[in-house]
């Protein structure tokens, strides 16, 4: 008797085991398509800003600089 219950714990264990495999194998594969989500996001974003950027009539540096969150900052730079 006592063999039995061992063995249905070895099985339990096993059982777990495979379970917890399948898991990871699926938890691998949806944090790779979030992660090819997400930098196809990035390029998507990256793509459309050098469109509006190409399109404006501002620089470089004025850009940045509303990036920055400096755009405005007239303030103090006239002597």
């Amino acid at each position: 008797m006592a063999g039995r219950r061992q063995m249905s714990l070895e099985d339990r264990i096993k059982k777990a085991e495979t379970a917890l495999i399948r898991a990871k194998e699926k938890y691998d594969a949806a944090a790779e398509n979030l992660n090819r989500l997400v930098k196809k996001k990035k390029e998507l974003e990256s793509k459309e800003l050098m469109q509006a950027y190409e399109k404006s009539d501002r620089s470089l540096g004025e850009v940045l600089a509303f990036l920055r969150g400096k755009a405005g900052d007239d303030e103090g730079e006239s002597d």
